[in-house]
């Protein structure tokens, strides 16, 4: 049994690998920064290349590398692209998701099926990629951490959205499953569950005065979260804070779900 860390060395990623997805913008963005700040080195990845060379050049641990999740190929080329540079990967942060329609009559199956791969198969992808590489000398277990959401734990109604809600939902399946099938080799696999945070994809819902009253008043904090409120639980899923913490999920919404 190895020594504990020191309690200011506790939340440190110093020299270790980290690969975020949909970080171009909004949380993901948030989520390469902070990783980065607490020593790691940071490859974010996006399609929308510009926003990530922006995000890079605020911080030189991150990297940016372009990648549509959507595409087998493009996954296998990011997880190669950190592990030749840096000979490791030590936590990824499953972000990347799309939302598709919001009534489940005007969604076809495959714009279903669509909405899956995006935000469900391919953080499957990425973790096996991820789980199945070879592991660097002396390398802290890895950490894969899973962006889910409230919506796979409760309904979004009156709002909507069928195959994000499924996907989601799934999301925390696998994020158990992955857990006790790789738990032995030391992987942990965890999930993190926001609410309503300010974003930019959450821009029409909290610029709306109704439906930002309808999450003031279904919150226990009568408030939307800021992305910065998030930092703890990721830091503390990346970390060795949560070195004994698996195929958890860690939900920060205000209690939204606590009603």
């Amino acid at each position: 049994m190895s020594a504990p860390p020191a309690a200011a060395e506790l939340f440190s990623l110093e020299g270790r690998t980290a690969v975020v997805t949909g970080a171009s913008a909004g949380l993901g963005a948030r989520f390469a920064a902070v990783l980065a700040q607490a020593g790691a080195t940071v490859f974010a990845a996006a399609r929308r290349i510009d926003r990530l060379k922006e995000l890079a050049d605020s911080d030189a641990r991150i990297h940016p590398v372009a990648c549509d999740v959507s595409l087998a190929a493009d996954r296998t080329r990011l997880i190669e692209t950190a592990r030749t540079a840096t000979g490791r990967v030590d936590i990824l942060v499953n972000n990347a998701a799309t939302s598709g329609e919001t009534r489940a009559e005007d969604e076809s199956p495959d714009a279903f099926a669509d909405v899956l791969g995006t935000n469900l198969t391919a953080p499957f992808h990425l973790a096996r990629l991820v789980a199945e590489a070879p592991a660097g000398d002396n390398a802290p277990p890895r950490s894969v951490i899973n962006v889910s959401s409230i919506l796979g734990l409760v309904t979004a109604a009156p709002l909507g959205g069928a195959s994000y809600a499924a996907s989601k939902a799934g999301l925390l399946g696998l994020t158990r499953e992955l857990a006790g099938q790789w738990g032995g080799s030391g992987t942990r696999v965890n999930a993190l569950a926001p609410g309503w945070f300010r974003t930019e994809m959450t821009a029409d819902l909290f610029g709306d005065e109704r439906s930002s009253r309808w999450v003031e008043r279904n919150t226990l904090l009568r408030r939307g979260g800021d992305a910065h409120e998030l930092d703890g639980a990721l830091l503390f899923l990346a970390s060795d804070a949560s070195s004994y913490c698996t195929g958890q999920i860690l939900t920060v919404d205000g209690g939204w779900t606590a009603r």
